[in-house]
């Protein structure tokens, strides 16, 4: 099997990280910040997108400064105010051992999340770490999923996407892959089973079996 994994919400809890680094980039721009507890929402979408909401605005300019402010703090300090979720490595190591073949499908600049996947060393786990553009290609996930099939040249029935989020489950359903949602990240079971969801994971552990059943 194929597995596809989310990184933010799903592999590692980026809470603190990119939080603090929204606050740097809105009050670099003299804009109000909402509390820190609220900004759990901007964990997987788009960031930029995410930051046309928080700034209330339309202007495409205003929401790609913001963007850049955030990526002055985040390239040098934010992306390693992150941990690993428990029992992921472990758990990593034994999909690999069963010979499952492990990828990263993040929205995350593929820059950035090559970085984190080696600073924690989670890299000897997989195949390969995808993720966007720092021009925002292929930041939605059906287009980054449907990439990561064709270059690695594998089917979708032979694949499946983890994820916190219920784009990771449209972007699996919209290239015929099941979606296992996982509910230790930033995404609620509601959504994750609105978008599609094949099933809804409690524990890390729970995938060993659960991939076995696909």
């Amino acid at each position: 099997m194929n597995i596809l994994f989310d990184l933010d919400g799903t592999l590692t809890d980026s809470f603190e990280g990119i939080t603090k680094c929204i606050f740097h980039a809105m009050t670099q721009l003299g804009k109000p910040v909402p509390p820190p507890e609220t900004l759990g929402r901007c964990i997987g979408p788009p960031l930029k997108k995410s930051f046309a909401r928080l700034l209330d605005s339309q202007d495409d300019g205003l929401a790609e400064q913001a963007l850049i402010l955030y990526r002055e703090r985040f390239a040098s300090v934010g992306l390693f105010e992150n941990r690993v979720y428990d029992h992921i490595p472990q758990v990593l190591g034994t999909l690999k051992g069963k010979g499952h073949n492990l990828y990263v499908a993040t929205a995350k600049p593929e820059i950035y999340a090559k970085r984190i996947i080696r600073h924690f060393d989670l890299d000897k786990y997989f195949k390969h770490v995808y993720g966007s553009e720092l021009d925002g290609t292929r930041t939605d996930k059906t287009t980054l999923i449907a990439h990561i099939l064709d270059k690695e040249s594998l089917s979708a029935d032979e694949s499946v996407m983890v994820g916190d989020r219920e784009h990771d489950m449209v972007g699996a359903g919209n290239n015929g892959l099941p979606g296992l949602g996982v509910l230790w990240g930033y995404g609620t079971r509601e959504a994750l089973e609105n978008s599609g969801a094949y099933a809804c994971l409690d524990d890390p552990r729970e995938l060993v079996d659960k991939i076995s059943y696909i």
